[in-house]
């Protein structure tokens, strides 16, 4: 089953791709100019770390399956 607005999300996001003959870097200039250009303010957060030889804990519907019955 197709849904109409993701199918025109891709067909947007495939054409501005196309733009810039799906070159990454042009296409990641090209967001960060319009970020730019919009006036509103965008934040990054640094990236979590873990320890070493550690596994991330599970979420959403993994965590769930991991509690213990009550």
């Amino acid at each position: 089953m197709n849904d109409p607005i993701v199918d025109e999300v891709r067909h947007v996001r495939d054409a501005h791709a196309a733009s810039f003959g799906y070159d990454l870097d042009a296409i990641f200039r090209d967001i960060k100019a319009q970020e730019k250009r919009s006036g509103r303010e965008y934040v990054s957060f640094p990236p979590r770390m873990i320890e070493q030889n550690q596994t991330p804990p599970p979420k959403g519907a993994a965590a769930a399956a991991m509690t213990p019955d009550s």
